[in-house]
């Protein structure tokens, strides 16, 4: 049931995007001190063509990884985008070049046949699952609830890859509550190749000189649980508090704030903020109160009409 699942999700939602190695390199750069000593799982990556693979594979001794798992999902065809129509897939065990760091040709390395087809709630990628310290990848948008909740089950440190509106999934909500995820570096506009059989948009779509397809998602962010210096970095207010200015809630004793930017510096009760505040969310400065919903556990309204979703939150200090 679970694979017929996953194959529905494959099927009928766009879940093929293909992460550029300079938006890996970017988003990574801060978080060299994690890996030392550790072992790495891409496991939604075929490691002859992704870029996940590829990054962690050249950067391997800069790194001081111990090891380097790669696994596919349906997949045995050195394909970019394929259309998982193999029942079993490959990965890879990668332990370094020791004999040459410098080489970048890993067409030599042993691919390995899976028993199964991938998926990563399967047994033996969940086996492979429990050997890593860290995961990082780009998994399927729309079994991302299902995805997280699989690392944190099995207490994974992750750095992955999520739609922005997946903060409004109360699965995801409570745990970004409860600080056991937050926001990486990265959040707004990343660019992805697509595969040829994507229909055309009329905007966030285009085609390069050679026929690849491209698409451009606003809202994209990382989402990870390694603590990183930006989470400790205090937002900076400048707006002073006004009964004219800010309104405030007909369900809920507090204040609606349309943008981060205007969070006031003199306002010490609970506050709406936009689901963008967790980009800028210093856990030391401010504590998350609930989402979205007033005391009748109604969205919050303000003269009876409700904003975009809501977090309150509330000034610690």
């Amino acid at each position: 049931m679970a694979n017929k699942i996953f194959d529905a999700a494959k099927e009928n939602k766009e879940d093929e995007f293909y992460t550029q190695l300079p938006d890996i390199e970017k988003e990574l750069s801060h978080y060299k001190k994690h890996f030392k000593g550790k072992t790495v799982l891409c496991n939604c990556d075929d490691p002859r063509i992704s870029n996940f693979f590829k990054y962690f594979a050249l950067k391997f001794d800069e790194l001081g990884l111990k090891r380097l798992i790669s696994t596919c999902y349906k997949n045995q065809d050195i394909d970019l985008f394929t259309q998982n129509d193999c029942e079993k897939a490959v990965w890879l065990d990668y332990y370094g070049n020791p004999n040459d760091p410098t080489n970048t040709d890993f067409s030599t390395v042993e691919i390995k046949e899976l028993t199964g087809n991938g998926d990563f709630r399967s047994h033996e990628c969940i086996e492979l699952l429990k050997q890593a310290d860290i995961v990082v990848t780009n998994p399927p948008f729309s079994l991302f609830r299902e995805y997280v909740a699989t690392l944190i089950k099995h207490g994974k440190k992750f750095l992955i890859i999520g739609n922005q509106n997946a903060i409004t999934y109360k699965e995801i909500f409570h745990l970004l509550k409860e600080n056991k995820i937050w926001l990486g570096y990265k959040a707004g506009d990343m660019s992805f190749r697509v595969p040829d059989y994507y229909q055309p948009r009329k905007t966030h779509y285009w085609e390069d000189e050679t026929g690849q397809k491209w698409r451009s998602l606003g809202n994209i962010c990382w989402y990870t649980n390694l603590d990183i210096a930006k989470r400790h970095e205090d937002l900076v207010l400048y707006k002073t508090y006004s009964k004219t200015e800010y309104e405030k809630y007909d369900n809920y004793d507090g204040i609606n704030i349309n943008k981060v930017s205007e969070i006031p510096k003199d306002y010490f009760g609970a506050m709406g903020v936009p689901i963008t505040f967790l980009d800028k969310y210093n856990p030391d400065q401010f504590e998350i109160i609930k989402f979205r919903k007033g005391d009748d556990d109604k969205d919050l309204s303000i003269n009876g009409k409700c904003p975009y979703f809501r977090i309150l939150i509330k000034r610690k200090r």
